[in-house]
């Protein structure tokens, strides 16, 4: 009894052993084999077909193309008798086998086995005789017994059709010919999202196509596939492939070397009999466009992937190696894959899990994922390592110097603003002084603030700190405009409320933008990385401030603004230099142009150079120099010019020269301006 049980018991761990490799489909039954016979497998239609006759078993099913002109034949045992034969079809990698009593034969195993029709003839006559005590399971089934005859046919099922190359090549010329299309800008999004839908459907294709051999590729002009069989092994090895060589193009070509612990995974999680990897070469960003319009480069977005099986978090990286040509210096690549986002409109470009290596002529990228890659063409200053540590120390210690500086002017022209013909004028100074202090003061807190782990404190940091500029630009085309009324002197009306109103537009006109682009979008402030290249080992690295995350509010708010002020001051400027230069018919006409000239030097128009920075070279790193130590000392050149012309209207020896320096300084008699 102890025996039969123990004999029970293992048949059932046979089973379960078993179950993990059960076929999708089985046919069974018994044949009566009366003479010598043989096996025929040819090509049939889309069913799998089983024909009984005296002198053959004929299985069909749907060949290659290629191959559907041809036939295999095995011989049958030579005993006579009835034999209980069975056929398995296994979908995993698309194999039929046949268990004729003791034997077994894998059909169509071995292409070059197989027959020409013609070579050897197949009209000799066939006698039908019938399959007896037939029974069959299909895939998720239960066993069915079927009534005994000599044909019987199953149809499949639209998941387990085959399908051939030719319907690879309809599906790549489809979606080469879509992305060859100029773009709609009214629906780009929508465009994308359909694109990115045929690439999925292609991938499902290339998943199941029927295969010559173990690999093969599929091309068009911007879309190139490419599908890996790998039978899996005791010691899984890892797999190189290398793309073709490329001509006229920023990427000459690209490898792929995939370790032996991806295809470790793949066997963990279920036993296949085969691996299937697809390689997706897209010469074309169209479907992987963000909402920053970032480049990639060469237009090369690279896709891997293993069929039915989602890779992440792999102990060994996956080496994905770009070769191009040498790279600008003002530019950092940078190892990027597509995060699709069901919730957006679009996806987004991502780094997380890839780490970059560059070299003169290529870029590593080593992942631990796998999905669609590519380079991202980061713009960063050309500054070697040294400049970029000379240019922080100037920028800190002007900044700080700068701010104190802003202070004592400030309480300095507080004081003297007591007589009654000098507060408009020292007011507006003070409200320029105010901002450049705030500024000044945002600017050094901006990158502690980016180091915190506090998100919320960031995004208020980065707030702050745009707001301070918006105020500073805003006053400096409010000091163009007081300057001009100071020493035109055409509008010599009262006017009500001067100063307030004038306070109304230097701090309520940021105060709404900041408030406006935050209530637009919280994100739009926060942590904001910048790559900068460095000459020394040609490395990157990242400086974080909190700032506006976005470039498009950057460029549009910004630099926008800066560029009216800068225009309107400078069209002030001019007039102020006309008018001097009219009125003036004695001396001391250089001393007003050098005064205003100055005046207007420190309060904007040295902003300019930051159009410079858009060129390259040594006049771009001097430009950067320049721009540098001027703006981050402009409330200590502020007070240094301030005194200046306070010393120099004092020492005028004549009336006339005195009156006209006294209006030309900081705090000029204007008591008409109210």
């Amino acid at each position: 009894m102890k025996v039969l049980l123990l004999l029970l018991l293992s048949l059932l761990q046979g089973m379960g052993a078993s179950s993990r490799r059960e076929e999708d489909f089985r046919f069974c039954g018994d044949r009566n084999q009366t003479q010598n016979s043989s096996v025929i497998y040819e090509h049939g239609p889309a069913t799998i077909s089983i024909e009984n006759t005296a002198q053959a078993l004929i299985i069909k099913r749907p060949f290659l193309p290629n191959r559907r002109n041809s036939y295999y034949k095995y011989s049958l045992p030579p005993a006579l008798g009835r034999y209980r034969f069975c056929i398995y079809w296994f979908k995993a990698n698309r194999t039929l086998r046949l268990a004729y009593g003791k034997q077994s034969f894998l059909l169509g195993g071995d292409p070059s086995s197989s027959i020409t029709h013609g070579e050897e003839s197949q009209k000799t006559e066939r006698t039908s005789t019938s399959i007896f005590n037939v029974s069959y399971i299909s895939e998720g089934g239960k066993n069915t017994s079927l009534d005994s005859r000599p044909v019987y046919f199953f149809r499949a099922s639209p998941e387990s059709m085959p399908v051939w190359e030719q319907d690879v090549e309809e599906q790549l010329t489809a979606l080469d010919s879509l992305i060859a299309k100029p773009p709609v800008p009214a629906a780009g999004a929508t465009e994308q999202r359909m694109l990115r839908h045929k690439l999925w459907e292609l991938e499902k294709t290339l998943a199941k196509v029927e295969l010559e051999g173990q690999n093969q590729t599929f091309g068009k002009a911007t879309v190139h596939a490419t599908v890996l069989r790998v039978q899996p092994t005791q010691a899984p090895w890892h797999l190189a492939f290398a793309s073709r060589r490329e001509e006229g193009g920023e990427v000459h070509g690209f490898t792929v070397d995939l370790p032996s612990s991806l295809f470790v995974m793949a066997k963990e999680r279920e036993e296949v009999v085969e691996h299937r990897v697809l390689l997706m070469d897209i010469n074309s960003q169209t479907m992987f466009q963000d909402e920053n319009s970032s480049h990639v480069l060469g237009d090369k977005v690279i896709g891997i992937s293993l069929v039915d099986t989602v890779v992440a978090n792999l102990s060994d990286p996956v080496v994905l190696t770009f070769f191009h040509d040498q790279l600008p210096r003002n530019v950092t690549p940078l190892c990027v894959f597509w995060q699709e986002d069901a919730t957006a409109s679009s996806g987004s470009w991502d780094s997380y899990g890839c780490t970059t290596a560059t070299g003169s002529s290529q870029t590593d990228c080593r992942c631990n994922h796998l999905t669609y890659f590519a380079v991202l063409m980061v713009s960063s200053p050309e500054i070697a390592y040294k400049h970029r540590d000379y240019l922080s120390i100037i920028t800190y210690i002007g900044c700080l110097i700068s701010a104190l500086a802003s202070i004592c002017t400030i309480f300095f022209l507080y004081f003297r603003s007591k007589q009654r013909d000098q507060i408009t004028s020292m007011h507006i100074h003070m409200n320029l002084l105010g901002a450049i202090f705030l500024l000044d003061v945002a600017f050094l807190i901006s990158e502690h603030l980016a180091s915190s782990s506090n998100e919320a404190v960031c995004r208020a940091g980065g707030l702050f700190l745009h707001f301070s500029l918006l105020s500073c630009l805003t006053w400096m085309g409010i000091e163009g405009y007081n300057l001009y009324r100071l020493v035109i002197e055409v509008f010599n009306a009262y006017h009500d409320h001067f100063l307030l109103k004038l306070c109304l537009v230097g701090w309520g006109l940021p105060f709404f933008c900041v408030m406006l682009i935050f209530l637009t979008s919280w994100t739009n402030y926060g942590p904001f990385s910048i790559p900068i290249y460095e000459s020394v080992g040609g490395k990157s690295t990242n400086a974080t401030i909190c700032w506006i995350t976005s470039p498009l509010i950057h460029n549009v708010v910004n630099l926008g603004l800066f560029s009216l002020v800068f225009l309107f001051n400078s069209v002030m400027l001019g007039a102020m230099v006309r008018e001097i230069l009219r009125q003036n018919k004695k001396g001391h006409k250089l001393k007003h142009v050098l005064a205003l000239f100055g005046l207007s030097i420190l309060l904007g128009i040295p902003w300019s150079l930051v159009f410079f920075s858009f060129t390259s070279g040594v006049f771009r790193l001097v430009s950067l120099y320049i721009f540098t130590i001027i703006n981050s000392l402009q409330g200590f050149l502020i007070f240094l010019w301030y005194w200046t012309m306070v010393l120099q209207a004092r020492k005028s020896p004549d009336s006339q020269s005195s009156s006209d320096s006294v209006k030309l300084q900081p705090n000029g008699s204007q008591s008409h301006l109210g």
